[in-house]
């Protein structure tokens, strides 16, 4: 379980250190591999791995000649190698390098998404206990419907995350693997048994086949992966905006102690952090569009997909962290305010009982379409602002004759509403 927020070392994945270390890696692994099948001396295994090094200053100097990033990085190597240098890169082609290296970034990326995940059905878990029985407004179209609880909100939110979880798993699964195949993918210049060694090495599986690269599909489906729990994170940053409005007001993100709302009205608390959730799903939406597009390349490979890789990837995954641990902090400082909630309840003066009264007239033996009319006329009524929905039942003839002012007490009755709370969250594993 990660407790601590992940920025700084999801950061560090995607930067130029732990990328080109990655590679060196790919490239020692690849020359022990090669040494246990007596292709490259054991020695010189050993004098390579004392010498390897690199220097990230001086691979950009030679990159601005050669115009080819692997090919700088390997002469920047070679160069503290010497003579065994000879054996560096040996049958092995660039994305043999590039999408190994970005197969191990991933997998440490996705080991920080899960565990903001996990932190965060955590919160959501705790909090939708605590709020189990809290009877509020159910809206729809943004009108009021009928009672529910703000606990069933957040079950509905971690039953949601849940599947997040696990589709992030799944599709974490499919992107933990590398190939080092050669030009593509034939193995003409390399065994197969060299791509087995490095990639179980680096905790990940071997493509079952390849071109010059792994195929885009597995990206695109994890980018859309992030994306679609961008957007339920979004979903729920929207929720509590809409909550969080002057005239609804029943739960509100933290607001912390000299925070100031607006540079001109000194009233304000705005539901910055849920809005910036919101902006920041926009572009994990457009990330897996791009990661869509990348999916076609020409024959065994073209190099259109390379440069927008360099930003999709480090982008959406920053992002996505960010988002998540935003929000945990907003769920877990959540202000809920329960007696805005009844006095939101009551504001309709009982429309929000119109369905009951319907099946209870039909219950008497009035078609469906005559109980309606009849339900509707007094609902009417009502918004117009005349008494409530009971006296105004009450004061139809038709209706009155078959329901009682005892049997219309019953009937608006909120516990009704809240019977089957527990069956609900006993559902989703709370």
């Amino acid at each position: 379980m990660i407790e601590r927020y992940s920025l700084p070392q999801m950061k560090s994945i995607w930067q130029e250190e732990f990328k080109f270390k990655t590679m060196l890696l790919i490239e020692i692994l690849a020359l022990e591999a090669y040494a246990k099948e007596k292709i490259v001396p054991q020695q010189a295994v050993k004098r390579i791995k004392q010498k390897a090094r690199f220097n990230i200053r001086e691979i950009n100097k030679i990159e601005e000649k050669t115009q080819h990033d692997v090919v700088a990085f390997v002469s920047n190597v070679a160069q503290y190698i010497g003579k065994d240098a000879q054996y560096l890169h040996m049958g092995l082609t660039s994305s043999d390098i590039l999408d190994t290296t970005l197969g191990v970034q991933l997998k440490s990326a996705s080991e920080i998404l899960i565990g903001d995940l996990e932190k965060l059905l955590q919160v959501l878990a705790k909090k939708a206990r605590a709020y189990k029985d809290m009877v509020c407004i159910g809206r729809t179209h943004g009108v009021h419907a009928e009672p529910t609880t703000f606990g069933l909100k957040l079950a509905l939110w971690f039953d949601e995350m849940s599947r997040n979880l696990e589709r992030l798993r799944k599709s974490t699964h499919e992107i933990c693997v590398g190939k080092l195949s050669g030009a593509v993918g034939t193995y003409s210049n390399i065994e197969p048994f060299v791509e087995s060694y490095v990639c179980k090495k680096l905790g990940l599986k071997s493509v079952n086949i390849a071109t010059q690269v792994i195929q885009r599909d597995v990206y695109a489906q994890y980018i859309a992966t992030l994306a679609v729990i961008g957007a339920s994170l979004e979903k729920f940053a929207t929720e509590i905006r809409h909550l969080q409005k002057t005239e609804v007001l029943e739960a509100e993100e933290p607001f912390g102690k000299g925070q100031k709302g607006s540079s001109a009205m000194p009233h304000k608390r705005n539901p910055v952090i849920c809005e910036r959730i919101c902006g920041l799903a926009r572009l994990l939406r457009a990330n897996a569009q791009v990661a869509l597009e990348n999916v076609c390349l020409w024959h065994e490979r073209d190099i259109s997909h390379s440069s927008v890789e360099r930003i999709i990837f480090p982008d959406s995954t920053l992002a996505l962290d960010y988002m998540l641990n935003k929000f945990i902090a907003v769920v877990s400082g959540l202000k809920v305010y329960p007696d805005n909630m009844l006095s939101n309840l009551a504001k309709t003066r009982g429309l929000i009982f119109s369905q009951r009264v319907l099946i209870a007239l039909m219950n008497k033996g009035l078609a469906r379409t005559k109980a309606y009319d009849l339900v509707q006329k007094a609902a009417m009524q009502t918004w117009k602002g005349t008494g409530n929905f009971k006296d105004n039942l009450l004061s139809i003839p038709e209706a009155a004759r078959y329901l009682s002012a005892k049997e219309l007490d019953k009937i608006f009755d909120l516990d009704f509403y809240l019977r089957n709370v527990n069956k609900i969250f006993k559902k989703v594993g709370l």
